[in-house]
């Protein structure tokens, strides 16, 4: 690996807090200057944005222009997609105005599947932790600028972590769900590869559902943030049924707002963009 740069020229939708604090990922730390630091594969990054331009920098297993195209989405058209949905209803205009800089990261299958597993009942900064300790006892170390970083381990790197390993890293009732799941992938009761190659996301959504501790919502999260890419699903937590309630649905009590209405009117109304229009909606209401 080698230290390298790329600066990427003005682009469009592309705000580093929007990417970073927008729920998909958990391994991207804000800096005192404002730039964000974080670790994915065998990277580590630092990104600033300097006047309109984005500025990476950093340690790079391949070419850093090739590694940051893949890793950031940059070669699909968000602009045209936001135009696309800000046409549908006024909320979906505030939102999009609110979280422009989205983008969904391609994030390693894997790893998602296990952070997502984690994120369940969980805070964000609890889940980073679990994560970063998680790295720090079985994947590999990264020295960069005198500082130690650690890959995600892969499920090779975990075949021999027990439940107690995993209980004292702090992880709760979600040691055996770990142990299971990883049990799971290297016996290829759920193919990795399979999954990246089937075009059907229902059957892929099924795959992923035998794995432990994922339920719907995080299936769909899975579906939607890793580099599987799928924007038909529409993950529901506790802040997507408010804002669908609220915007859409306006039942007096949001409990009794059931997740098949949601998805119906996601469906109806947002189509193979749902994901998309799920990401502006949640971050909108969440931070605003």
């Amino acid at each position: 690996m080698k230290e390298q740069k790329y600066i990427l020229k003005n682009p469009d939708s592309f705000e580093l807090k929007d990417i970073f604090e927008c729920g998909q990922c958990f391994r991207w730390n804000k800096q005192p200057d404002g730039s964000f630091t974080g670790v994915f594969g065998y990277n580590v990054l630092n990104i600033k944005k300097q006047g309109k331009d984005i500025i990476f920098e950093g340690l790079c297993e391949k070419n850093i222009k090739e590694t940051v195209e893949n890793y950031f989405d940059l070669n699909r058209n968000y602009e045209e997609i936001k135009e696309t949905l800000a046409k549908i209803d006024n909320n979906m205009k505030i939102s999009i105005e609110y979280g422009k800089g989205i983008r969904i990261l391609n994030q390693d299958l894997w790893e998602t599947i296990i952070s997502f597993i984690i994120s369940a009942n969980n805070n964000i900064p609890r889940i980073k932790g679990i994560i970063e300790r998680l790295a720090k006892n079985y994947g590999d170390e990264i020295k960069y600028k005198g500082t130690t970083y650690y890959t995600f381990p892969t499920p090779e790197q975990l075949k021999n972590v027990s439940v107690k390993q995993y209980r004292e890293l702090g992880v709760g009732f979600r040691d055996v769900r770990l142990y299971e799941t990883t049990k799971k992938i290297l016996e290829k009761q759920v193919d990795l590869v399979s999954l990246r190659q089937n075009p059907n996301t229902l059957e892929v959504r099924e795959e992923l559902l035998k794995l432990s501790g994922v339920g719907p919502k995080v299936a769909d999260c899975i579906l939607l943030f890793s580099d599987l890419k799928r924007f038909d699903v529409f993950p529901i937590d506790v802040w997507v049924r408010r804002v669908m309630n609220d915007l859409y649905i306006k039942e007096p009590d949001e409990n009794k707002v059931s997740k098949k209405q949601i998805e119906k009117i996601a469906r109806q109304k947002f189509g193979d963009l749902q994901g998309l229009a799920q990401q502006y909606l949640f971050y909108w209401r969440r931070e605003a």
